[in-house]
């Protein structure tokens, strides 16, 4: 099966392929290239997480996650990023 790429880069995925992916409307896909130069199309929560278990992808948040030593309520965040001063 084929399909034609539109002036704004974007294709339809075939409905065999969303039905095999189990991919609904709004569902977010990850494209690959394999060492054969084949496109590879998976839904984008099993790529992010097979691809972290495989070390070839890092999440660029976990190193800072959890380091933060200052407690900001919200409203006093907000005033300060607001203050013209």
């Amino acid at each position: 099966m084929h399909t034609t790429l539109t002036s704004k880069g974007q294709v339809t995925i075939p409905k065999h392929v969303r039905l095999a992916l189990k991919l609904e409307p709004g569902a977010a896909v990850a494209f690959a290239i394999n060492d054969a130069g084949d496109v590879v199309v998976r839904p984008a929560s099993e790529t992010k997480t097979k691809l972290a278990k495989t070390n070839k992808i890092r999440d660029r948040f976990e190193s800072a996650r959890g380091i933060a030593t200052i407690k900001w309520r919200t409203d006093t965040l907000m005033a300060l990023l607001r203050s013209n001063d």
